[in-house]
């Protein structure tokens, strides 16, 4: 009997401290002592000097401190969650998130005596609890500040591991996004791991938000500290005589079904030098290969080059060949004579049309900057770069390497169907 009472003098209690009473005040007003009162009061949520104020406004405003402790004073009287919602005027998710998100769970030995147990948004005991809700409205509410506060620690700052892995990836060339969706893959398992390409990006540019090396960014294709708009891509008018337009290459090229067709262009050393580096794409794995041009980019000395290269690849992985209409290609027919190469030639001021290539060169000038001379760097190189490219996730490869996606290419040979 004593112990209903108290309940009931508890209720009351609660009931005057929604109404705006001080403890001390509800207390008197329940029939209790001050000190138990405040008692309750204290091991309910306590009391600070200070409480951290929140944004109210907008469309979906923020629980109030009053709000908080009418909920405080709801969970302490066993309402059910709608009620509480009913006398806030809010929907009983908003109070249930608030009390899921803001609440300590104290565990009791014996469920039967363990006072208030969470309920779920239809105000009904979770059966089997043994946990007791522990809603504390001004702790809740300088969590809630906490959380809102703006901006927030980086997570590259406050995770070592993290920001050792995404440096070590910019150290190996590979772009924010490709590091972002590889950690993915690397760290299925591991939240702490995952980081948005986004983030990488501001902890680069954003002042105040560098949580990596500031000299990182010279390892970003553009190398540029700041943010700028891309550099739009320049054109290489030019006329080849017995030329086959690219409106002529076959559906199955065009949609990359079928592997082994190539897309090819040089990237241009400085004016003085006069040297160039070819680069072949197949466009289904985006599988790079290099060409060196140690004696200029004469018509001989490209086909030498396309021939040299091409004919290293089995019969199946070199259909044809997709180049824009430079003078370096007037010998198209004897490339085509000697790999039996399909060679197709781009519109002029069209460089999409060759998207894979245009992309791939625009990677290698991380390797050789324009306006350097590219007649000093040798084959082996060329073959050291070609594989570091190749070694790159890819996005259009499902986060696989060209290597990988060529791998399984060369080891699963496609079939030929015999005729009767």
């Amino acid at each position: 009997m004593a112990r209903l009472v108290l309940e009931a003098k508890k209720r009351l209690f609660w009931q005057r401290v929604r109404e705006g009473l001080l403890p001390g005040d509800a207390s008197e007003a329940a029939g209790v002592s001050a000190t138990c009162g405040r008692r309750w009061f204290r091991e309910a949520g306590g009391v600070k000097p200070a409480v951290s104020k929140l944004n109210t406004c907008g469309p979906r405003p923020r629980l109030t401190l009053e709000e908080r402790i009418e909920i405080q004073a709801g969970v302490h009287a066993n309402d059910s969650i709608r009620s509480i919602a009913g006398r806030l005027n809010r929907a009983p998710s908003t109070i249930k998130r608030e009390i899921d998100n803001n609440t300590e769970l104290r565990t009791r030995k014996n469920p039967k005596k363990s006072g208030y147990r969470r309920k779920d948004a239809f105000g009904a005991r979770q059966s089997g609890s043994s946990a007791k809700v522990d809603y504390r409205a001004l702790s809740a509410h300088d969590r809630s500040a906490d959380r809102a506060r703006r901006p927030k620690p980086s997570k590259l700052a406050g995770n070592d591991t993290l920001r050792e892995q995404v440096q070590s990836r910019l150290e190996s060339r590979h772009s924010p996004e490709q590091i972002a969706l590889r950690l993915r893959f690397d760290f299925p398992d591991d939240p702490e791991m995952w980081v948005s390409h986004e983030a990488i990006y501001q902890a680069l540019y954003v002042q105040g938000r560098g949580a990596l090396r500031r000299e990182l960014h010279q390892c970003l294709r553009t190398k540029r500290a700041i943010r700028r708009p891309q550099h739009q891509p320049g054109t290489r008018p030019g006329r080849i005589p017995n030329m086959i337009n690219i409106s002529e290459r076959p559906a199955d090229v065009n949609d990359r079904a079928v592997p082994g067709h190539w897309e090819g262009d040089l990237i241009m050393g400085s004016t003085a030098s006069n040297s160039a580096i070819g680069t072949l794409v197949e466009r289904a794995t985006r599988f790079v290969m290099l060409l060196h041009l140690p004696d200029g980019h004469t018509a001989e000395a490209v086909q030498d080059a396309i021939v040299a290269k091409i004919t290293e690849l089995p019969e199946h992985l070199r259909l044809s060949l997709t180049w824009d209409q430079g003078k370096e290609m007037a010998n198209h027919r004897a490339i085509t004579e000697a790999t039996d190469l399909d060679i197709y030639f781009c519109d002029p001021h069209s460089p999409w049309q060759r998207g894979s290539n245009e992309n791939t060169n625009g990677l290698l000038r991380q390797y050789f900057p324009k306006g350097t001379d590219l007649s000093l760097w040798g084959p082996g190189y060329l073959d050291q770069v070609a594989s570091e490219l190749n070694g790159r996730p890819r996005k259009t490869l499902g986060w696989r390497t060209p290597a990988e996606a060529l791998n399984e290419l060369l080891s699963n040979p496609p079939t030929v169907a015999s005729t009767p």
